[in-house]
């Protein structure tokens, strides 16, 4: 598997004077949707296409839905999904609040599959992309 990757010229925002560097980023090569994956899998199992849609919209309802309930979800070796906060800190132990939970993201560890595919990809460089500073 390929995937193609740009060149992107960037300041360092910390320090407007440091000199700018060129950095790869990714290029997107399309989107995939929730029922193209369904007729993807349906085609890979005894599933129709409208029941694996149906079961795999259940599935994306359940995740967020567990990890609300403070749980980590396993994925086997396709990897597993966990909740992480940003908070601001307390001056002690007594003090510590929810209202310091500044934001809550959700975090993926990709598992052996998972990793064993990322590890696959061959990068194929593209061309330098302009930026608006240019």
């Amino acid at each position: 598997m390929s995937v193609k990757f740009n060149i992107v010229e960037r300041g360092n925002p910390s320090n407007r004077e440091a000199p700018k560097k060129f950095y790869p980023s990714i290029q997107s090569s399309g989107r995939v949707t929730t029922r193209e994956l369904a007729e993807m899998a349906a085609q890979r199992s005894t599933m129709s296409s409208i029941d694996m849609m149906a079961a795999i919209e259940t599935f994306l309802a359940i995740i967020p839905e567990q990890l609300a309930k403070g749980n980590i979800v396993e994925l086997g070796d396709f990897g597993n999904f966990w909740l992480r906060i940003e908070a601001e800190g307390a001056e002690s132990e007594d003090t510590v609040r929810a209202d310091l939970i500044a934001s809550v993201k959700p975090r993926f560890n990709p598992g052996k599959f998972f990793k064993k595919v990322l590890d696959g990809i061959d990068f194929i460089k593209g061309v330098r992309v302009q930026t608006p500073e240019d």
